[in-house]
């Protein structure tokens, strides 16, 4: 029986200790990653009500539903072949260069500005990270309806010079901190960029954009030097996870550790307890099989009855009763 239930078990530790713990952080990052794609799709629809006369390369200001006050959305219409070649000086914060392309292919195109101002932390959140600007968006869209909504964004590349964004207000960092740039892109992915003259930032294709710094203080520590170039400590780099990561993911595996080990004590009371069971059990039969038969004196050894004989003598016989 206790083999048994080793072997039933066996499959449900092998899955709690090799289970990847990324599978269990993508529900998280997951859930914020659909919000802020829901929060895309209603900001376009708003922004393109502001379109009621518009005018090719002229910004209008869109309104955000009251619940959503903080968040501050901007479009304006262009021509794809006049944007290419001649660029966008100054879009809010953003400075879009010569050589803009898009795909698909539109005749027309809207630029999406958006400031999420005190709502980037909950549909950008950054863990081990602080927000020194507010989170910042270019989306592109088509323009051959400006009644349209739920569009797809067109994908937006600068073949030349990169998209600049000069961030005006940059909180000041803790002293030794180093500031970076990080861009979140369409696909759920982030990215870390060092920032240029203390608040610009560069891209080459849209998404959404802030200036940040890491919550902890800086290791004092030496590390090996990264290929961003980033300061010791500074957390999730371009193409690595980061040491933040490593330290929630050690944490999952020694709690999935401890789980198992739990989980194979209470398998082990749960052999002896079945032991101790079929002992008490075959015990009992025992005394009902001695209860049904010939009746015996009972004595009680330790804590249990056993039947026994009667005590008897030999009586004796004398030899002369057996002579001829």
């Amino acid at each position: 029986m206790g083999l048994l239930l080793w072997s039933l078990s066996m499959p449900i530790l092998l899955t709690w200790f090799f289970c990847p713990p990324s599978l269990r952080a993508q529900s998280t990052y997951g859930s914020s990653r659909s919000a802020a794609r829901a929060l895309d799709v209603l900001l376009q629809d708003y922004a393109y009500r502001a379109f009621v006369h518009p005018k090719t390369g002229i910004p209008y200001d869109g309104i955000v539903p009251s619940n959503f006050t903080g968040i501050k959305i901007t479009a304006v219409r262009f021509r794809s072949g006049s944007l290419h070649r001649r660029g966008f000086k100054m879009y809010k914060e953003f400075r879009i260069p010569i050589g803009v392309i898009e795909q698909p292919y539109v005749k027309r195109l809207v630029l999406v500005y958006q400031n999420l101002g005190n709502w980037s932390m909950v549909y950008y959140p950054l863990p081990g990270y602080t927000y020194l600007t507010p989170v910042l968006g270019l989306l592109a869209y088509s323009a051959s309806n400006l009644s349209a909504t739920g569009l797809p964004e067109l994908n937006v590349t600068a073949t030349g010079d990169p998209i600049l964004i000069r961030f005006p207000d940059v909180k000041s960092p803790p002293h030794g901190a180093v500031t970076k740039c990080v861009l979140f892109d369409l696909h759920g992915y982030h990215n870390f960029s060092n920032v240029a003259s203390g608040n610009t930032c560069s891209t080459i294709q849209q998404g959404h954009f802030s200036i940040v710094v890491e919550s902890i203080a800086p290791s004092t520590q030496p590390i090996s030097p990264t290929p961003s170039g980033g300061a010791p400590n500074a957390g999730p780099r371009l193409g690595g996870e980061g040491k933040k990561k490593s330290n929630s993911e050690v944490g999952i595996i020694v709690g999935s550790v401890l789980g198992g080990l739990a989980l194979l004590v209470l398998l082990t009371f749960l052999v002896l307890w079945v032991q101790k069971f079929k002992h008490r059990k075959k015990m009992q039969q025992m005394e009902r099989a001695a209860d049904v038969g010939e009746a015996l004196h009972m004595t009680i050894v330790g804590n249990a009855k056993a039947p026994v004989a009667m005590v008897t003598r030999t009586q004796p016989v004398l030899e002369s009763e057996y002579a001829p």
